[in-house]
């Protein structure tokens, strides 16, 4: 946690090497409404400057605690501020409370929505989130208001691993259904026999803290464990015992799978008919991450069918799941009240890690656990602006061409400026970068507090250089290039001739723009989303691709071929405003002059 002292607040010419702190007595608010990327689902962020405190004016600060919390974090509050239990506040109450409020702490149940933040009249500095998930807050107001959300990601970790390990046991020996049939006057032993666990094959998809967990305790059942996940690391997969896949292999090879990876664009509905029909017939699923990433009336059918020969679930798309929801009334499905974080410890640790999160930002410091923008000096911001959406999308690209199952774990960024290096100021660009590689398959939310210790715990390494170049000191770029080494492509031009997948680009004219994807020279606008294709260079190509994209009504922004020689080897990078149809993206790949292709969401 780092900490901001008060500095004399002063009003220097700003560039892009100041580094201003956070003052103790002062708390943040709006300023400029930089949206990061047009195409993320995430809210949007907005960048903050400094105003003065009412709480650190007055006194004791106000904590209003909305919903239980356990006593230990209440011990914590109580040290510092003045709190206020009120529980089940409905949102006009809340509303009238939360302007006599400095801070605000609420678990699941509490809608913190734009009202709210409106109705604290700038007084709010921060909502303290008791537990992992935010979707109950409004970010993006809450940022424009000036105050800074913090969440609980750790605390209950061992509890969730803990109820994957309960459902997997209980559902392998059919523990819910016997208990009901005794329950109901019946004694039927050769109805519920089981299955063992011991030598079947256990895939952990997502292997961060909570499927690492699971995995050891799988190991100490005497499963084989294999994972997926693009950022796990081998080393530590290896200290417990665990074998790195692929996703296809995960899945097709497994006897159990446990979900634990967080809701995203790319991990929404990720097991659907498609995913289960590569499956092996009678494997079975654990889900105790989130609902969404599995399309619930596909597991109905693959249930039905005997692909899936048993699901045990805590989570669920709607929760809580209408009463006559075929899955959860389904025979061979074992249901429970997401459960996985409710353990007497669980909830005092949470407690404590909220409680501790939410005094040190009372206090002026910023925690790794905050999840809305930081402060940025406005002339800064507004210089920077165009270059850093550009950094997040290059992240975003470079990310969606790694292959393989080594993850990324090595990045360089290479800025090339005609600027002094004591004058450019990266920390902003390195942060969006960082963005761009995790958010898409992570749900941490990457700013410029937590942009470093995120890539650091997830064995993110990275490097950056500084090209001076001639030029004019106007400008604060000319390029980002972005290398990520030691990983396979999944479009293997990307690949430069020093072994590295590299992307670069440029701001032109107010536009990032992709121009260059390994060693070929593209020229692309960084809008909607683009694909790239490794073509013979031959007449009626670009037309042949237009043709099929327009027979499906998708509209082509711009379209770029950078080339070897003519006839040769070229890249074609075609950037388009909508996702075209998977049918649509095999016909590309089938032209005969088309030697691969990838499509890429920005």
């Amino acid at each position: 946690m780092a900490s901001f002292k008060t500095p004399a607040l002063k009003n220097p010419s700003l560039s892009l090497s100041s580094k201003p702190r956070l003052p103790s007595a002062f708390s943040v608010s709006f300023r400029d409404n930089l949206r990061f990327s047009r195409s993320s689902s995430r809210p949007q962020r907005r960048f903050l400057i400094i105003t003065a405190s009412a709480a650190s004016i007055s006194g004791k600060p106000t904590v209003l605690v909305a919903e239980k919390l356990g006593e230990a974090g209440l011990t914590l509050l109580k040290e510092f501020a003045n709190v206020d239990c009120s529980y089940s506040l409905s949102p006009e109450e809340l509303c009238t409370k939360i302007s006599l409020c400095d801070a605000l702490i609420v678990r699941s149940g509490t809608k913190v929505s734009r009202e709210v933040f409106e109705s604290a009249g700038g007084r709010l500095q921060v909502v303290g989130r008791a537990g992992v998930g935010i979707d109950n807050v409004d970010l993006a107001a809450a940022t424009e208001h000036g105050c800074l959300v913090v969440n609980a990601p750790t605390a209950n970790t061992v509890a969730a691993a803990e109820h994957g390990i309960a459902l997997l046991a209980a559902m392998a020996r059919n523990v819910a259904q016997a208990d009901a049939s005794m329950k109901a006057g019946k004694w039927q032993r050769n109805k519920y026999v089981g299955v063992s666990l011991v030598g079947k094959t256990l895939a952990v998809l997502g292997f961060g803290k909570v499927g690492s967990e699971v995995a050891r305790r799988a190991k100490g059942l005497g499963m084989h464990v294999i994972a997926h996940d693009p950022y796990a690391s081998a080393d530590r997969a290896r200290a417990i015992g665990v074998e790195l896949v692929n996703f296809e292999e995960a899945i097709s090879t497994a006897d159990f799978i446990s979900l634990h990876m967080p809701l995203t664009a790319a991990t929404n509905k990720m097991l659907n008919d498609e995913t289960f029909a590569k499956m092996k017939k009678g494997v079975r699923i654990v889900n105790v991450a989130r609902g969404g990433v599995i399309d619930e009336e596909a597991l109905v059918r693959a249930l039905d069918a005997g692909i899936v020969a048993q699901a045990a679930l805590d989570v669920f798309t709607e929760e809580p799941p209408k009463q006559d929801s075929k899955l959860v009334q389904h025979e061979r499905v074992t249901v429970t009240p997401h459960l996985g974080a409710s353990t007497i410890e669980a909830q005092e640790g949470v407690a404590i890690e909220i409680a501790e999160a939410v005094v040190g930002a009372l206090k002026g410091e910023l925690a790794a656990t905050a999840v809305n923008a930081p402060m940025v000096p406005a002339e800064v911001l507004t210089e920077l602006k165009p270059y850093v959406e550009l950094a997040e999308k290059l992240g975003r690209l470079a990310v969606q061409l790694v292959a393989g199952v080594s993850g990324v774990k090595n990045v360089k960024v290479s800025y090339a400026s005609s600027r002094a290096p004591d004058d450019l100021d990266t920390r902003l660009l390195r942060a969006m970068i960082t963005k761009g590689l995790i958010e898409p398959i992570s749900s941490v939310y990457v700013n410029l507090v937590n942009a470093d210790y995120t890539a650091k715990q997830r064995g993110l390494r990275i490097t950056e250089e500084r090209i001076v170049i001639d030029g004019s000191s106007e400008c604060p770029l000319e390029s980002i290039q972005v290398q990520i080494a030691n990983v396979e492509s999944k479009f293997a031009s990307a690949i430069s001739e020093s072994g590295e997948i590299k992307v670069e680009g440029q701001v032109k004219d107010g536009i990032p723009h992709l121009t260059k994807v390994g060693s070929f020279e593209v020229d692309v606008s960084l809008e909607g989303s683009i694909i790239l294709c490794r073509q013979v260079d031959q007449p009626g190509l670009i037309g042949k691709v237009g043709s099929i994209l327009g027979q499906e009504n998708v509209n082509v922004s711009f379209m770029s071929v950078g080339r070897i020689a003519p006839r040769k080897q070229a890249v074609m990078a075609i950037g388009v405003d909508d996702q075209p149809s998977k049918e649509s993206l095999q016909r590309i790949g089938e032209v005969p002059a088309i030697e691969e292709f990838v499509f890429l969401k920005l």
